[in-house]
């Protein structure tokens, strides 16, 4: 399951959808915004996607990581406008048998994620700037 919401991710919801009796270990992974980055002071931070292709590739993403480890479950779901401070922008869910499934597949999806999915951030800054950032 992925999706892209434009409201506060429902993370209760998630670990139920990925939840089962054959899962002995449910991952869960939450992105949220920082309040500061090196020296400079966050206030929120905005999020833009190209839907179509993020969602496509979200997919792909999920896809590859059931074919890779043995996983239940998977759930993948980004918000995008405005996040405050100490809100989740990105939740990966995974269950699987085992705990080392269940980590290296939600390590694997949040790096490549962050690296593939064309999903751009612009942090705003207590000054009053702002500024794109590339993804690491």
């Amino acid at each position: 399951m992925v999706d892209l919401v434009q409201h506060p991710i429902d993370i209760q919801q998630l670990l139920i959808d990925v939840g089962s009796p054959q899962a002995g270990a449910v991952l869960l992974f939450l992105g949220t915004t920082r309040e500061f980055t090196d020296q400079k002071q966050t206030v929120r931070l905005d999020y833009e996607a190209y839907n179509d292709m993020a969602l496509r590739k979200l997919a792909e993403l999920e896809s590859t990581a059931q074919e890779r480890w043995l996983l239940v479950n998977c759930a993948i779901v980004h918000r995008l406008g405005s996040v405050p401070l100490g809100e989740a922008s990105v939740v990966i869910a995974v269950s699987s048998a085992h705990r080392s499934d269940a980590f290296e597949a939600g390590r694997w999806l949040i790096d490549t994620l962050k690296r593939e999915v064309p999903i751009w951030k612009r942090e705003h800054w207590a000054d009053g700037t702002t500024q794109w950032v590339h993804p690491t």
